[in-house]
């Protein structure tokens, strides 16, 4: 069964009606289903894949979140990093996955942080305006050299059997094992850098979906650090051009055209440790064997599927909203064009100090009183998600993604914690902006702001993740037991290949593609 859990005795009686039989079964078609999936059936597997909803993709999904408004949003997940460009090459994939130029900007007053990945003496002048003096620049420099190495070092290893703790920290070195794996990561940014806002850039990326002290001795923020610099060999984050629909779409596409049969809404409602699966459609309960069941489903969803009871269910920490702009918001800073500053990460309050106090104030129930949140506008990348009339308007659409917002802050009233959450992060971004974002809200045909927000218990409610949590559970080490895959449970026919795997966390296909080569081995 999930890792880490006794097996337990199975609960679903056995069926007197024969079932359908197929080499491998499914359960749930995210993208790592879907990788899965087109793995398995190019190697001749008969493969079946069993979705509850009525699309494919999980939370790589794009859609029409407004009435009459022709722009296709990145409704969940929004940028890829973690997708190898070996599942793009093996899976023969149509997909464009463009870079960004700006890698982000800082407001700071009247001044911001532009780390321009064109232009070198460009971002060493923003460093020297903000920092006032060269230091932090080259500790920069230094710190994000030793990640690049880190990340060229770890990501193939992402692709193939588990390496042991001791062969990883041979492989990356004693210095970045002693700062990434070893040290809190918040501890190491404080020592590194002088600057508060240098410092809060930095720790964003342990702090994505996880909210955690990036100074406590359990370094779950040091693992979300590591897997959003790892990227496929370098770290970068990419829009993916048609938006993240399009990912889902091609990965959909190479799995139907090597023989994998896909049902939505169809849901999964029982596993069987011997394989049966039992789901439920429009006409009824059926029920499929499988030689092998892969879970693309939280662990904790599967161990309710096993009959195991929901255990101890984890907590997503974050707030997203989507909107759609008829412009750009002015700066207030004279020096960087908005389209610069927003086609990278926009970051909100972000200060080191800041990060601290959002993160303590949640921890006391509270929602922050300057949530601390980060922007970025897919179509300044790829217009293609906007329509003709959208794209000649000056039309834009943005992303925000807020940290520090726990499930907990949303339990006891969800609509009226959503609307207080909403408020507070649309007053904290109009706090480093020269005029308030809702003034440039596109309105829909009526009459209505182009804005939806979703919270941990909104995705708990809408895509089934237990807390909200967008990464399954906390994320682990990329180690473990030498020669397993990070996908086996304490069942021999049923594999994770879902985001809660080891190796898991983010739109990445890594666990899909793991536990096809584990059922292939």
């Amino acid at each position: 069964m999930v890792p880490g859990m006794a097996p337990a005795e199975p609960t679903h009686p056995v069926r007197a009606r024969r079932a359908s039989r197929y080499d491998v079964v499914v359960a749930g078609g995210g993208h790592n289903g879907l990788v899965a999936a087109a793995y398995l059936a190019r190697a001749g597997r008969r493969v079946l894949v069993l979705e509850r909803l009525g699309h494919v993709g999980g939370l790589a999904v794009s859609a029409r979140a407004f009435p009459g408004v022709d722009a296709r949003l990145s409704r969940y997940s929004y940028l890829v990093s973690l997708l190898p460009a070996k599942i793009v090459k093996d899976l023969g994939l149509a997909v464009e996955l463009r870079r960004r130029r700006y890698a982000s900007y800082t407001p700071v007053g009247e001044t911001g942080l532009l780390v321009d990945g064109g232009d070198e003496h460009r971002t060493a002048a923003s460093f020297a305006r903000v920092t006032g003096g060269t230091a932090d620049l080259e500790a920069w420099r230094r710190f994000y050299a030793m990640t690049a190495q880190a990340a060229a070092r770890i990501a193939p290893t992402l692709l193939e059997p588990l390496m042991s703790r001791t062969a990883m920290r041979d492989l990356v070195g004693g210095e970045t094992w002693r700062e990434l794996f070893e040290r809190p990561i918040g501890e190491v940014v404080d020592e590194r850098f002088a600057d508060d806002t240098v410092r809060g850039v930095v720790l964003t990326d342990a702090l994505i979906g996880t909210f955690a002290d990036p100074c406590d001795e359990g370094l779950l923020a040091n693992r979300c650090f590591l897997y959003h610099v790892i990227g496929d060999g370098t770290g970068e984050w990419n829009v993916p051009v048609g938006g993240m629909g399009a990912v889902s779409g091609a990965l959909a596409g190479a799995a139907r055209a090597a023989g994998a049969e896909i049902r939505t809404g169809a849901e999964v409602v029982a596993i069987d440790p011997g394989g049966e699966v039992t789901f439920r459609d429009g006409a009824g309960e059926h029920a499929v064997t499988g030689e092998r069941v892969l879970a693309n489903v939280p662990p904790a969803v599967l161990a309710r599927l096993l009959g195991g009871g929901d255990g101890p269910a984890p907590e997503g920490a974050q707030l997203k909203i989507n909107m759609v702009l008829s412009r750009l918001p002015r700066l207030r800073d004279p020096e960087v064009d908005p389209a610069a500053a927003f086609s990278g990460t926009f970051h909100i309050n972000e200060g080191r100090e800041q990060l601290a106090r959002a993160h303590a104030e949640a921890a006391r129930g509270a929602i922050p009183s300057l949530p601390p949140a980060e922007v970025y506008c897919h179509s300044l990348t790829d217009p293609s998600i906007l329509g003709p009339e959208l794209r000649a308007a000056g039309t834009q659409t943005m992303t925000l993604f807020g940290l520090h917002m726990p499930a907990r802050l949303f339990r006891a009233d969800p609509a009226g914690a959503r609307e207080e959450a909403v408020r507070a992060t649309l007053a904290s971004v109009n706090r480093v902006l020269a005029e308030p974002i809702e003034d440039c809200l596109l309105r829909d045909p009526d009459g209505r702001p182009c804005l939806e927000a979703k919270t941990p218990v909104d995705l708990e409610a809408e895509a089934g993740l237990p807390g909200g949590h967008i990464f399954h559970r906390d994320l682990s080490w990329p180690f473990g037991e030498p020669g397993r895959w990070g996908v086996e449970t304490g069942f021999e026919r049923i594999l994770l290949c879902g985001a809660g795997a080891r190796r898991g966390g983010g739109v990445s296909g890594i666990p899909g593609h793991n536990a096809a080569m584990a059922l292939l081995s």
